[in-house]
């Protein structure tokens, strides 16, 4: 998990040098600026904020207390303080993002728990998270107590209630993508849509930098820094323990009776390699699906792979998930003849597994305990009996 910064400003700028291969921006044939860079020259020379893992953002500063965001999608977000104007002339593919933010539009779930650590619950309004499903309980009160309005999912937002609470931003995460329609809309209403992609990140600890982003989005920059330091260090600390010599399998079964796995090497993987397990993983060679996530394969293929190991977690965090080892048998006749099922050593994880990054020490805690079989109390996971 060593920082790369070549990587990370290569990431994010990739889209940017595709276009800047045919013609650069803020340039005219003759080579003289437009009065697009000019716009984002007013603001003087940037500092590019150091980042240590995340590699689908980068950020830079400038002395007067804007910030530039730029995505690895190609995306770009010019953040303004409080009590600043829009600089004039700004390129047409920059966003604005004006501070204080109140009646933010938080349709990704993820962003929720590191919203919460930096203490900017209070700009957001409108949510696409109901009460019960929310991985916060503070996010859930303040749905429950109506401070917070349910707006709608992504893909059929409420889009008379974001207009009337004077929705400045939505914060998407990469499924806007498959409604295009639904991000022209929001920005048609006046709304500036950000589209997070701490899914996409490579490093575990990448997920959780993205509160540097959410720290300059919402002016809490001091405490998204001491948040991302201490769970960071928790999570050092939580991966001191060494190799348990247990072999880890994680899947869920969709609906088409296949297993679909994490790809070897992504963040939750690392979670578990962190507690001293070795993952179980399968190569997308012979795979029947694909993400840049996950690996799917059909239920032979992974019984050949997957039979012997020590621990099984089964992912409950896509579909209902089972609550016992009787209902995981039922969903295939193979599952019965696993050695971790045969031997009682399987666990089911939290719905809201994925939205808890600065949990993360806790949960790989509970990992290590589940390898160990210490018989310490776990929180996001738990044996199946």
């Amino acid at each position: 998990m060593a920082a790369c910064s070549i990587s990370r400003r290569g990431a994010v700028g990739l889209a940017l040098l595709a276009s800047a291969s045919l013609a650069l921006p803020g340039c005219s044939p003759t080579g003289e600026k437009d009065d697009g860079d000019r716009g984002l020259a007013a603001l003087g020379e940037p500092t590019p904020v150091a980042l240590s893992h995340a590699t689908q953002f980068s950020l830079d500063a400038y002395e007067s207390g804007y910030r530039l965001a730029t995505l690895a999608s190609g995306e770009r977000l010019l953040i303004v303080p409080e009590g600043a104007t829009v600089p004039e002339r700004l390129p047409e593919d920059i966003a604005v993002i004006r501070r204080p933010l109140e009646n933010v539009y938080l349709a990704s779930t993820g962003m929720i728990c590191l919203v919460d650590a930096i203490g900017a619950l209070d700009a957001i309004g409108v949510s696409s998270v109901r009460a019960e499903d929310s991985p916060v309980p503070a996010f859930a009160e303040r749905l429950e107590s109506g401070e917070i309005s349910y707006g709608g999912i992504y893909r059929a937002p409420d889009y008379e209630l974001i207009t009337a609470t004077g929705c400045p931003l939505a914060i998407e995460n990469t499924n806007i993508d498959h409604v295009p329609e639904v991000r022209a809309k929001l920005e048609e209403l006046g709304v500036t849509v950000l589209m997070e992609q701490s899914s996409r990140e490579d490093e575990m600890l990448g997920r959780l930098e993205w509160i540097r982003l959410m720290g300059a989005v919402f002016g809490r920059e001091d405490e998204a820094a001491a948040v991302f330091d201490d769970v960071a260090a928790g999570v050092e600390a939580a991966s001191q323990g060494g190799p348990t010599g247990k072999t880890v399998a994680f899947f869920y079964i969709n609906e088409d009776g296949a297993a679909v796995t994490r790809r070897a090497g992504d963040y939750f993987c690392q979670m578990i390699e962190a507690a001293g397990g070795e993952y179980v993983s399968f190569a997308e060679e012979g795979a029947t699906d694909s993400s840049p996530t996950t690996v799917t394969v059909e239920m032979e293929r992974f019984y050949e792979g997957a039979r012997d190991a020590d621990v099984i977690i089964y992912n409950g965090t896509i579909d209902d998930g089972v609550t016992s080892l009787e209902a995981l048998s039922e969903k295939n006749r193979l599952i019965a003849d696993f050695k971790a099922v045969r031997e009682g050593n399987v666990w089911t994880c939290d719905v809201n597994l994925y939205q808890q990054m600065t949990s993360m020490a806790d949960i790989i805690e509970d990992f290590r305990a589940a390898f160990s079989g210490t018989g310490e109390p776990t929180t996001f996971i738990w044996r199946l009996g």
